[in-house]
């Protein structure tokens, strides 16, 4: 009898093994399967949180099929600790192991709204926007000028959560102490700066911070991520550029960022500057005289008068024969690799043609063509905007 009962219990203890093997192989094939979310969503993880709750509201946004599988899959991998608050983006059929991952791996989010500190030539700006999953594409929701505009309610509350991105936004040609004055006046970073970094040593780029982040150490990324740019242009150069030096290179690249908006013409306008050094001539550029006026302190805000350009400062390219002493913005990786490998061009001239662009020529007579030309559509954009004025616009 005892022998009986024994084997029935052994059976079935048998039939539970089994049994529980292949509810834990059920288990992991659906911890593994894609999930069923049919559209992406943005997940916030809370501050607080734990892998229940996040399982729970991913149930509910129908991401996952099982909220229970997906806190033992967790708890299985060991990673029940190291969920990070924030909002993550999760593309559809996202597996319950991927999307584990994901809210374990980094605390930076990955959706969810942004505050983006623009920084450019002419205007400093705050930007709100907030991205939409489903299309993965940001929605502007707020813009503003500090110290300008009233501040909206909705940057106050954005910058108060937990889950908000930060970034600073550097537009290639602004110059160290535009960057340096924008630095001071966003809010949610600390500390001082001590002096302007030289001209040229900041990488226009995009830069994420966050809240209490040291302003000095902002700058010190930037001018880090400069010096490597720098680095790989100077090792690429071609070979008998009229250049000393990174710093000379740096310099010239300066230049032809301020002379070109276009990215195609950078290659070319860059030829023009090579052509003149090599051949001994004046780089004759406006954006050098207008450096020597502003130091690089704010924009001009007008034309160049005839005595500018012919007073003797030593960025005036007009007087001096060579590059000015020190770059006069902060260029972009696109024009330090112009600088660097200009076009096999023989230009040595080149004004404006009225689309935004320029008209280059070899020969001084092309040249003046070109410039006539330009005058003509100056002419014509000036009358143009003398009767809109004189009929109101309409």
């Amino acid at each position: 009898m005892w022998r009986h009962i024994a084997s029935n219990a052994v059976t079935f203890l048998i039939l539970a093994l089994f049994l529980l093997g292949g509810v834990v192989l059920w288990g992991r094939s659906q911890y593994d399967a894609p999930g069923p979310l049919a559209q992406a969503i943005c997940l916030q993880v809370e501050r607080g949180s734990n892998m229940r709750t996040v399982g729970s509201k991913l149930a509910e946004q129908q991401a996952v099929t099982s909220a229970p599988i997906f806190r033992l899959g967790a708890d299985y991998e060991e990673k029940t600790g190291d969920l990070k608050a924030g909002s993550f983006l999760i593309e559809p059929q996202t597996s319950m192991k991927e999307i584990v991952d994901i809210v374990t791996r980094g605390g930076a989010s990955t959706c969810g709204t942004e505050v983006v500190y623009r920084i450019g030539i002419n205007r400093i700006s705050t930007l709100v926007r907030e991205l939409d999953p489903t299309t993965n594409r940001f929605v502007e929701k707020a813009e503003f000028t500090p110290g300008v505009d009233d501040v909206p309610e909705i940057y106050t509350q954005t910058k108060a959560k937990n889950d908000t991105r930060f970034r600073i936004a550097l537009a290639e040609g602004v110059t160290s102490w535009q960057v340096t004055e924008a630095l001071k006046s966003i809010d949610m970073l600390e500390g001082t700066v001590a002096e302007v970094p030289d001209e040229g040593a900041l990488a226009p780029d995009s830069y994420e911070v966050r809240t209490g982040d040291d302003r000095s150490a902002v700058l010190a990324r930037m001018q880090a991520s400069q010096e490597q740019r720098l680095a790989e242009a100077w090792e690429a150069r071609d070979p008998g550029l009229p250049v000393a030096s990174p710093e000379e290179l740096l310099i010239l690249a300066s230049i032809v960022e301020k002379e070109t908006g276009v990215p195609e013409e950078r290659q070319q306008v860059a030829s023009v500057f090579v052509n003149r050094l090599n051949q001994g001539m004046r780089l004759q550029t406006d954006p050098t005289v207008i450096y020597g006026i502003t130091k690089g302190q704010g924009i001009l805000g007008r034309g160049l008068r005839r005595s500018e350009l012919r007073a003797e400062t030593a960025w005036n390219t007009y007087v001096i024969p060579a590059l000015p002493p020190t770059p006069i913005a902060n260029p972009g990786l696109a024009s330090l690799m112009a600088a660097a490998q200009p076009a096999e061009e023989d230009y040595v001239f080149f004004v404006a043609d009225g689309t935004g662009g320029h008209a280059f020529a070899v020969t001084l007579e092309d040249h003046n063509r070109n410039v006539a030309r330009w005058r003509e559509i100056e002419a014509e954009r000036g009358a143009a905007a003398a009767g809109n004025a004189s009929t109101g616009g309409n």
